[in-house]
């Protein structure tokens, strides 16, 4: 882990200005990208949404759609599609960040993996780019569990995973916005590494434990092969290449290297990060484990 000085939220505003740029969301529909874009609406900044649906588009594998979402903005919130993990990622983080820098955009906040050797040559491109840099290191998602990947296999009663008993710093996404939105707005975040955690390391099967708790069924984790995983995949009719970045994540990422907790959250707001309970407390309140 990189330890670097870091700010609290009560820093000053940098940008909060009738005269704002504005602030270009990479993957705004996204889990972070959705929160991030909500958060800065509310204080009534202006927003680009970069995705496939939005106007203009921004798509990771269409290069002409970059430079009409780059036009006149400021700043940007970058989360790569899938995954910094990827092959090839690093020249698409190159590419695009040269870009955004002659666009005019200097200030680039990039939502990157903690553990990911990728991801760290992506941090590393960002760094050495000449941008005013600031990297969320982050590990995985709370919201995995409510938005989309484990989802379906919490609702039908069984949650099975290619994974034993690593522990992992399940981090909420609503922290990933927080501290993101502090770094695009305030002072003093520029040149900075957070990695992002909660504050307490779970099991995949206690967090499944404490999911079936919060939400009053039952719910059973499995632990089941690389290879079974990978044909249940292939099942569900998933390309190739995502079934083999699943599997790394689960395989490799999560062998124990990322088994600690870090203070990213609480440098830069000044509070500790959510607690996976409170998570699945108010995700079965909202009822989205119901089915």
């Amino acid at each position: 882990m990189v330890r670097l000085a870091g700010r609290r939220s009560t820093g000053r505003m940098a940008h909060d200005t009738p005269d704002q740029k504005p602030i270009l969301i990479v993957g705004g529909t996204g889990k972070t990208g959705r929160r991030v874009a909500d958060r800065l609406t509310a204080r009534s900044l202006p927003v680009r949404i970069g995705s496939r649906s939005s106007e203009p588009p921004f798509d990771w594998e269409d290069h002409a759609t970059w430079a009409p979402a780059l036009h006149g903005v400021g700043s940007a919130y970058v989360t790569f599609y899938p995954d910094l993990a990827v092959p090839g990622s690093t020249d698409e983080i190159r590419a695009f960040t040269d870009l955004a820098l002659r666009a005019g955009a200097r200030r680039i906040v990039l939502l990157s993996g903690r553990g990911e050797e990728e991801a760290e040559a992506c941090e590393r491109i960002l760094q050495a780019s000449g941008a005013d840099w600031t990297i969320l290191r982050s590990t995985w998602f709370a919201q995995n569990f409510s938005e989309s990947t484990f989802l379906e296999p919490v609702l039908s009663g069984e949650v099975a995973l290619p994974v034993g008993d690593v522990r992992e710093p399940f981090v909420d996404a609503d922290d990933i916005a927080d501290v993101a939105v502090a770094a695009l707005t305030e002072d003093g975040h520029a040149g900075q590494l957070y990695e992002l955690t909660g504050p307490r390391l779970l099991t995949f099967a206690e967090a499944v434990d404490e999911i079936a708790e919060a939400a009053g069924r039952k719910v059973r984790f499995v632990q089941i092969s690389r290879e079974e995983y990978a044909a249940a995949l292939a099942a569900e009719g998933l390309p190739p290449e995502v079934t083999e970045l699943v599997s790394y994540l689960f395989t490799t990422v999560l062998d124990g290297r990322n088994a600690h907790l870090a203070d990213g959250v609480q440098r830069v707001l000044g509070r500790p990060p959510r607690d996976f309970a409170d998570f699945a407390r108010d995700a079965a309140a909202a009822g989205v484990w119901n089915g």
